[in-house]
């Protein structure tokens, strides 16, 4: 390996193991590294195969996105596919070393600045990483994102998931828990329904994560702290996705009020939980598009003249006029809200 290298996905990416000076940490590699950088950072317990293959499956968001960037998917300490646990001795990184990080990555791969994407508890450290280093960052695509600290419910509540996971591994009542987090209760089915694809795929990736690794980044999740005064000053334009049924909409809500609107638009996803990348991926497609025209990228020239996908929830009328307006091309992105039509 080079630092730690070695192929990844049947050959279609490059997973590097780059030493940090606060540890490990993996990092996979798709597309051309000529290319403007990506860079995403998945939830708790999660990485990019259980929380952005949705979204790069999805042909109208992958095509614009892997057109336009190479894409540098960053797990979790230890949340990788096949690692082994983290020895207990070493020391529990702090928000701010998992951010420093990040930025270790960029350096590795000399890296200037970079278009972020982050779900909840990755949205919180690539939102530090960019009020940190403004300098190396380009924008934030910023997925059912917090920015507050725990509360003492949320904190103990916390702890005691951390400590289970950590001696018992990630079981079934917990791994409810993880994906109760994650999905919105119509596809994680019940007494009348059936569980959704997506969700099982979802349980069974959790089996393959170890206990003490998510438990270490709980923990450091929840030794977070509030971010929100530091927002307004974060000059970088950002989208932010939120699930209508997400646990932490109100948290995103509260922080697109703390961001500059100049730079800030929301997108509230109807009846879907906190993982929008993998419930509803095509919820993300179009707005994405207009957000990443203003950085002069745009889709590649054989899906510019054909229709929305018949299976993406949204179609022209479900985006606000405002937003294709000549204004929202640039810093002046409007809140929207996306909706379900009937037909679909």
């Amino acid at each position: 390996m080079r630092e730690g290298m070695r192929e990844s996905n049947g050959g279609k990416g490059q997973e590097y193991v780059i030493k940090t000076i606060h540890g490990e940490v993996s990092v996979c590699v798709f597309g051309d590294q000529d290319k403007p950088a990506l860079v995403t950072y998945p939830d708790v317990a999660l990485n990019y195969m259980s929380c952005f293959q949705g979204l790069f499956f999805c042909p109208q968001a992958a095509s614009l996105l892997l057109h336009n960037f190479c894409v540098y998917h960053i797990s979790p300490p230890g949340h990788e596919a096949g690692a082994a646990p983290i020895c207990p001795d070493k020391p529990i990184p702090s928000v701010d070393d998992l951010a420093d990080q990040v930025v270790d990555v960029l350096d590795f791969f000399g890296l200037g600045a970079v278009m972020c994407l982050g779900v909840t508890a990755g949205a919180y450290i690539l939102s530090l990483f960019a009020m940190r280093y403004r300098e190396r960052t380009i924008g934030l695509i910023l997925v059912s994102p917090i920015c507050k600290p725990s509360s003492w419910k949320e904190w103990f509540y916390n702890k005691v998931i951390s400590n289970l996971i950590y001696f018992y591994g990630i079981f079934g009542f917990l791994k409810e828990c993880l994906l109760r987090r994650y999905f919105s209760k119509e596809i994680r089915g019940g007494l009348n329904a059936h569980e959704s694809e997506i969700v099982q795929t979802c349980r069974n990736l959790l089996d393959e994560r170890q206990g003490p690794n998510v438990s270490r980044f709980i923990q450091s999740i929840n030794g977070r702290y509030d971010i929100s005064e530091g927002l307004a000053k974060l000059d970088r334009q950002t989208l932010i996705f939120v699930g209508e049924y997400s646990p932490f909409r109100s948290e995103a809500l509260y922080m697109t009020s703390k961001l500059n609107k100049r730079y800030c638009a929301l997108v509230e996803v109807q009846s879907c939980g906190s993982m929008v990348t993998e419930e509803q991926p095509d919820a993300m497609a179009i707005p994405l598009e207009y957000f990443l025209m203003s950085y002069g990228l745009y889709k590649p020239p054989q899906f510019i003249s054909r229709n929305i996908s018949p299976r993406s929830p949204l179609t022209p009328y479900c985006i606000s006029p405002e937003l294709l307006s000549p204004e929202s091309m640039g810093l002046k992105l409007k809140p929207i809200r996306t909706r379900i039509s009937d037909e679909v």
